[in-house]
């Protein structure tokens, strides 16, 4: 059964970021002081209790967008009007009522909507007198609150369940299946590519570079199953973010890979691999993140490499990840991208496989048979494994128990991370390997 949805509406700079955060008790929307920091829908599930409802955060309607998005952010404001139950018309109390206040209310009731009208930078008692102008706006007394020192919150909340009961309050959501981080340099194709698993216009898609500024959660049904997909700003060189929005969409794009399950490396087809990219591979094989290089817009470029050059060409530049597949898709035209939710939900299989202690041991026994010259001699002698144990998934991570750890250097454990890929069934993830001191 689908959550119910409560929209976040109001001109720009009301604080409708910092009341989704709020609500939600974690940081989730980019709160600036600038005008027109959210442009997509960026949402949240709140509960109470057993009862649970979407929160979707919009852009400011009436927003003159620097990069000329206006329409597009409009687009997204009228898409999360015509999915909700419920609407928080937002205004600012500071500022009075203005005129596009009175423009967003005329769109509230020309879709006759469920509406709490909530006036915000209400922090003192003091100020809630000033509220009663907005009673003009047709939508009853507004709530006073303050997003920015948690005024009110909770008893918003409550009237917002109270006006949910008469709808079918969601019970816990199922847990995804999989998250897929979507990672790349800017125009490479992660918002299209999104929306092309989704299969509707669900984030903004625009040539201007750095459309997408937040991290945006997509959840979405495949083959039965729940999969989230995190739709990530372009990442710049850092001598270039130009401002503090860019450098929270880029912190939120390195936390998207952390809570990812598999991330999509997205590449451009049509310019050469950047040190975004290179830093980006840097960034996931250190984190032992599960990766597929999707090379994108190979339409364009297919008739100027081979599909073994490019593969050549990205194992020489992009080391770190020899480990992780490559796809090539046409994200503009949904080209291969249901083929990479398939190859996606095999990493992730691969890297939730507990493999038998006997199963492992077998593959240890082989490779201790062999001729390693990646070993080097100590001074008290050569490496040696006594046997190995896995201890955690995603990523895969296996302990060694050995005679001495420090012969065992970083070298040798690459040899045999790639050895034991040869022999397991885990080819295609990143291994963590440890070793420790076996007492005799």
């Amino acid at each position: 059964m689908a959550l119910p949805v409560v929209a976040i509406i109001g001109r720009p700079n009301v604080g409708k970021s910092s009341l989704l955060n709020a609500l939600a008790g974690q940081m989730i929307s980019i709160v600036e002081p600038t005008a027109g920091v959210t442009r997509d829908r960026v949402s949240t599930i709140i509960n109470k209790g057993d009862q649970y409802f979407e929160l979707v955060d919009t852009g400011g309607y009436g927003i003159v967008d620097s990069d000329r998005l206006s329409s597009h952010i409009e687009q997204q404001i009228h898409l999360a009007i015509e999915s909700a139950n419920l609407v928080l018309f937002m205004v600012d109390i500071r500022d009075g009522l203005v005129p596009l206040d009175e423009t967003v209310a005329q769109l509230l009731r020309k879709n006759n909507l469920d509406v709490i009208g909530v006036a915000n930078k209400a922090d003192t008692a003091k100020m809630f007198p000033a509220a009663a102008e907005f009673s003009k706006l047709g939508f009853g007394d507004f709530m006073c609150i303050s997003a920015k020192n948690n005024l009110n919150k909770a008893d918003l909340l409550d009237q917002v369940f109270d006006r949910l009961a008469h709808s079918t309050l969601g019970h816990n959501p199922k847990e995804p299946s999989m998250k897929i981080a979507i990672v790349g340099k800017r125009n490479a194709g992660k918002s299209t590519i999104v929306n092309a698993m989704v299969g509707s216009e669900r984030v903004i898609v625009s040539e201007t570079p750095g459309t997408t500024r937040d991290a945006v959660d997509v959840r979405f049904e495949k083959d039965g199953k729940t999969i989230v997909a995190i739709d990530t700003a372009g990442v710049r060189k850092k001598n270039k973010i130009a401002d503090s929005i860019e450098f929270y969409s880029y912190v939120r794009a390195t936390h998207s890979i952390q809570r990812a399950d598999v991330v999509l490396l997205m590449i451009d087809a049509m310019v050469p691999v950047s040190q975004v990219d290179k830093k980006l591979a840097r960034f996931i094989a250190g984190e032992y993140k599960s990766c597929i290089i999707v090379v994108n817009k190979w339409d364009l470029a297919k008739d100027i490499a081979a599909t073994e050059d490019y593969e050549d060409y990205l194992t020489k530049l992009l080391p770190g990840l020899k480990y992780a597949p490559l796809a090539f898709t046409t994200a503009t035209e949904a080209k291969n991208v249901q083929s990479v939710l398939d190859l996606a939900a095999e990493i992730f299989k691969q890297t939730t496989t507990w493999i038998s202690t006997a199963k492992l041991n077998k593959a240890f026994d082989i490779l201790k048979q062999e001729k390693i010259t990646a070993a080097k001699k100590g001074k008290t002698g050569w490496p040696k494994i006594y046997y190995a144990t896995q201890i955690a998934i995603n990523p895969v991570t296996i302990l060694m128990f050995v005679n001495r750890p420090d012969l065992f250097d970083e070298n040798y454990l690459r040899f045999i991370v790639n050895r034991l890929r040869t022999m397991l069934p885990i080819e295609e993830v990143p291994i963590r390997l440890f070793a420790r001191k076996h007492r005799e």
